[in-house]
């Protein structure tokens, strides 16, 4: 296996704990330990008595059970914990592809969705969306791409980095395809929970296809990056049972107070969620107001869910722009080059609290170079 250097993360290394001001963050607003133990009357007590051993390799039953607790469909005994998404998406590639088989990747994507993949010798085939329709798929497209070797469709909804969200019918019509072609479906639903309408709210698609493998994770809906704990839930028992023993070679098991945390803070799901829904919310009225006063300098589609935007850079050299930007300001932007070739965009993050404030710098920087 070799694999190609991470851009987007090295990118980050640099960046991400030098710049002042982070306009790219992928997740929600953080909250402080002593807040989210405050959430339960006895968490506190229960968290210093917890016992520093070894866990199990499943993961801890209470959260597999509040985790399945999530769907509609999914046992507490088909959830599989992992170290954050990273690992479950490694696992998944490695569990599930040979070399030579085709896989077909909802683009632009996080890299590790397609480089893993691509380090095992499977043939990856991107499915891009249109820029020029808020970035939407065309289903037409993926029936072009299907082959007989088609093993997996990994899929990203919502999406990352543009927020793009399909309609009921157009999950319904890719799982109908799972069915008659037999390709594993892999679906990030990472950002799932942060729908600006609840109404748009797709099903996981471990509910939706017995095939399917649903992955979530703490970090962006919920915010707590820190615990690094993720999750895959499928009904695909044998796919999970070779998951589960792969595992065994990676992390081998979670970290217990991690594990702890992460069930305090999703049996507390709601009121963390409608707390980062609500800075989302405000956030992107402000975001709608910046754009909306550049046209000739940026496009601006307001996504419908999640914490990530993709806007197009008009003028200039992307790259560029945001080196200039970070240097200047002292405010991050994500070229879009980090997700690969031939867009002029970047990403924008909008999950956390200080962004009217880094919008009021970006103003100024913009003011201060009008040639841009």
């Amino acid at each position: 296996m070799q694999l190609e250097p991470f851009r987007l993360e090295r990118y980050f290394s640099q960046h991400e704990f030098s710049a002042p001001y982070l306009l790219c963050t992928s997740d929600c607003e953080s909250m402080e330990l002593r807040d989210l133990l405050a959430l339960e009357p006895d968490a506190g007590e229960r968290f210093l008595s917890l016992w520093l051993g070894y866990t199990e390799s499943l993961g801890n039953p209470e959260l597999r059970q509040v985790i399945a607790a999530m769907y509609e469909r999914v046992a507490a005994d088909q959830v599989l914990v992992h170290a954050g998404a990273e690992e479950a998406i490694f696992n998944f590639m490695n569990v599930a592809l040979r070399s030579g088989d085709h896989v077909i990747v909802h683009a632009p994507y996080y890299q590790s969705l397609g480089e893993v993949a691509r380090s095992i010798g499977a043939e990856v085939s991107e499915w891009r969306g249109d820029p020029a329709q808020a970035w939407e798929l065309d289903l037409e497209v993926f029936k072009a791409a299907l082959t007989p070797r088609t093993k997996a469709a990994v899929i990203n909804f919502p999406h990352n980095p543009t927020g793009f969200l399909p309609r009921i019918e157009f999950v319904r019509a890719l799982s109908e395809l799972s069915e008659q072609h037999g390709f594993i479906i892999f679906s990030d639903e990472v950002y799932r929970g942060l729908e600006l309408d609840p109404s748009h709210r797709l099903p996981a698609f471990a509910d939706l296809n017995h095939r399917a493998v649903s992955l979530g994770v703490m970090s962006k809906t919920y915010g707590l990056a820190g615990l690094r704990i993720g999750w895959i839930a499928t009904r695909n028992e044998l796919l999970f049972n070779e998951m589960a023993a792969f595992k065994d070679y990676t992390t081998i098991c979670n970290s217990a107070p991690s594990e702890f945390l992460a069930a305090l803070a999703l049996r507390n799901a709601k009121s963390i969620v409608e707390r980062n829904l609500g800075i989302i919310r405000k956030n992107l009225d402000h975001l709608d107001a910046f754009f909306a006063h550049r046209p000739d300098l940026f496009t601006w589609n307001r996504p419908k869910a999640g914490s990530l935007a993709f806007p197009a850079l008009l003028k200039g050299d992307v790259e560029r722009f945001c080196a200039d930007l970070v240097e200047k300001a002292g405010i991050l932007l994500l070229p879009g080059t980090l997700y690969g070739s031939g867009t002029n965009c970047f990403r924008i993050g909008f999950g956390r609290k200080n962004v009217p404030h880094v919008l009021q710098r970006f103003d100024e920087y913009l003011k201060k170079v009008p040639s841009t």
